[in-house]
């Protein structure tokens, strides 16, 4: 969605935390970018001034570093490893309980989180486009997931245009982004003297209205969209189509997966910071005195060897068939379920994985590189 002239304020930066300020006054949790463990990940806010600035990130296949932004500015960081998939499909929860009663009897109750409002302070399209794919999941007719919902209506989505793409990047090709285009509350695009703010909901616009912001200069709005296609442009991955279904489906005896699956550990790295990935596994949790238990969730990842376990045999046995299963998923058969591809080009899993192993590498290698089809 381009931006608007008719409904697009200008926030300058001294007053970025007005922004978070009234967020807080709401009532919202609010978590913006912080470091930790050399990585920039969300965490909450203690005050309304209490984004950092000019953290930058270097990403390259199997390689993430901290770095400094010389421009000073909050959100010239492309993305870290989570999305916002921990604020809502959660990595470990209750889905419900069975206690002894009194004669003995077994007395099972649903576990429904009382789930914090929060606001996200950063949030890229990216990650935007894998939230509406948790949402189909999550939330399709008939199998609304209640803990799910619970986290998903209390959010509040402050999205922010990707000015500085990763190496890493290719969203451009998948269609969702650099530039927030829907599925946000607010979204801010960040320029030297300030932000171009736009509303995207309902919410979003209350509080929009209450930061009384003057109105964005054609200048402002013309220079936040040539920031958002300079960063498109500057991105050097892609895949090579939207809808590769019909190219992997016919390739699943390629040479290349014998390639790539030597390479692959098999670590689950790059499920567990994949923004759209909701593999899991349920445990059952007992307490010491045998009296109540908890059916648990717990995030699990297709390339667990116990994934594949059904009756007596498993169904991928090796990695190759583990690493196939992963990719084929995630770039073909997500157009059955979802109508597109599960991939929305954050690049993460090229940066997290241990090994290097670039996802665009291997489509590419797939579809148009030797071999036999």
């Amino acid at each position: 969605m381009p931006i608007r002239s008719d409904r697009a304020g200008f926030l300058p930066v001294a007053q970025l935390p007005s922004l978070v300020a009234r967020l807080m006054a709401l009532g919202y949790q609010c978590l913006g970018p912080a470091v930790e463990n050399g990585a920039i990940v969300m965490r909450e806010l203690d005050a309304p001034d209490a984004l950092p600035r000019g953290l930058q990130a270097a990403q390259a296949p199997g390689h993430y570093r901290l770095t400094q932004d010389p421009q000073n500015r909050y959100f010239a960081w492309a993305n870290g490893p989570q999305a916002i998939k921990p604020q809502t499909f959660a990595p470990q929860e209750s889905l419900w309980r069975v206690a002894r009663d009194a004669e003995g009897a077994l007395q099972f109750a649903a576990v429904i989180p009382d789930a914090p409002a929060q606001a996200l302070i950063g949030v890229r399209a990216c990650d935007l486009a894998a939230l509406a794919i948790q949402d189909a999941h999550f939330l399709r007719e008939g199998r609304r997931d209640e803990h799910y919902a619970q986290r998903r209506d209390r959010l509040f989505l402050v999205a922010v245009q990707c000015a500085e793409p990763a190496a890493t990047c290719f969203c451009a090709s998948t269609g969702d982004g650099p530039t927030p285009s829907a599925g946000y509350d607010l979204t801010l695009a960040e320029l030297a003297e300030g932000f171009v703010v736009e509303a995207g909901s309902d919410k979003g616009a209350a509080v929009f209205d209450a930061l009384n912001l003057s109105a964005a200069t054609p200048q402002q709005i013309d220079a936040a969209r040539q920031q958002g296609q300079a960063a498109a442009a500057a991105q050097t991955r892609s895949l090579p189509d939207r809808n590769l279904r019909d190219a992997l489906m016919s390739r699943l005896e390629h040479p290349r997966w014998d390639d790539v699956a030597a390479r692959c550990l098999a670590c689950g790295n790059c499920t567990a910071v994949c923004p759209t990935c909701f593999c899991h596994a349920e445990a059952d949790t007992p307490a010491l005195d045998g009296r109540t238990s908890r059916h648990e969730r717990i995030w699990d990842s297709c390339f667990g060897e116990s994934h594949g376990h059904l009756h007596g045999f498993n169904v991928r046995p090796d990695i190759r068939s583990r690493y196939r299963q992963w990719l084929t998923h995630k770039l073909a058969t997500w157009h059955d379920q979802f109508g597109r591809s599960g991939c929305v080009g954050c690049g993460r899993c090229i940066a997290w994985c241990p090994t290097g192993i670039d996802l665009t590498e291997e489509v590419a290698a797939l579809t148009v590189g030797e071999g036999t089809p």
